[in-house]
This record gives structure tokens, sequence and C-alpha cells, in this order.
């Protein structure tokens, strides 16, 4: 299991590294809005040297509440949809790219448990947002394993479906 777990980290290191290259090549700045990776987006990409000229700001927002304050995702939304849904990461990841003033966002929110999962929402449930140049969508993942597992699977995850956004992303 700790090789598998090097082996996606440094997975997740070589998206980072690989979106911010697309960033800096074509002048652009993401920002990042995390739940349960708890942070593991924006750690990966400052990892990176001239991670400053691209990185706007990140948020961590674990509970509903910093969602809906910092991230501007709808009261409604998160008592309709739980935090938990497609709706709340692309809530999450227009909030923070139109507070950040950021040409990219990533948000991840999900479950990864071990506990609080249930038969419609299962422990591993994940959505990841992905905004660019205005655009949001939001996709379903189910991840297995264990808490971090599913962290590091949904992290990897995020930055590979922003590596494909951004790369077909013409109006650059």
């Amino acid at each position: 299991m700790v090789r598998i777990k090097a082996y996606i980290s440094r997975k997740i290191a070589s998206e980072a590294a690989e979106l911010l290259a697309w960033l800096a090549d074509n002048g652009r700045t993401v920002t990042f809005a995390e739940s349960c990776t708890g942070g593991m987006l924006a750690a990966a990409f400052t990892a990176n040297d001239g991670a400053s000229a691209a990185l706007r700001q990140a948020y961590v927002t674990y509970c509903d509440d910093a969602k809906a304050l910092l991230l501007g995702v709808s009261t409604q939304t998160l008592a309709a949809c739980t935090a938990v849904s497609a709706q709340t990461a692309a809530e999450m990841a227009r909030g923070a790219a139109e507070k950040a003033k950021a040409d990219v966002a990533i948000s991840v929110t999900g479950l990864a448990g071990p506990g609080g999962g249930t038969a419609e929402q299962p422990v591993g449930l994940v959505f990841i947002g992905v905004a660019v140049g205005g655009s949001v969508k939001a996709y379903r993942c189910q991840f297995a394993g264990g808490r971090d597992m599913v962290r590091l699977q949904a992290a990897l995850t995020a930055y590979r479906l922003a590596n494909e956004a951004v790369k077909n992303y013409s109006e650059v």
C-alpha cells in the first residue's frame, strides 16, 4: 500500500507541474477550492518553483458554512443537494474563480471516510469541479480504498481533469 501511495503522490506532483507549465506558458492563474482533499492540491502545486506566479488563492472549505461564506455556494444548493454533489462542486469552482479572479479553478468535495457514507452517498464518492474561462464542469467519481487512498485518487483525478480542460481550452 505504501508503494501505491508513493506512486500516486509522484503522479500528483507530475500533474501539478504540468498544470503550472501550461499556466506559465499562457500567462494564466489558478485557484483551488478543496474540501475532502484538505489542501492537497495547493500543497502539490506550491511544491513547484514558480508557483507564486500562477496561484491566486487556495481555499480549504471543509464545512458547509465555509463553502457558502468563502465561495458563495448557495445555501439552497447545500440543503437540497448536499455538499457532496455535482452542483456544489460546480458552485465551488465558479465561486473560487470569481473570488480569486483566477482563470482556472479546481474544486473537490466528497466523502473520504471511513465514516459518513450512506447508500445514496457512499464513502469514496467525490465530485470535482473545473472552471476554465467562465465554463464550469463537474465530474462524479467513485474511489475505492481507505481515507488516504480516496484523497490521493481525488487529487490526482482533479489535476488530470484540469490539465485536460486547459489543453482543450481554445480561447487562450
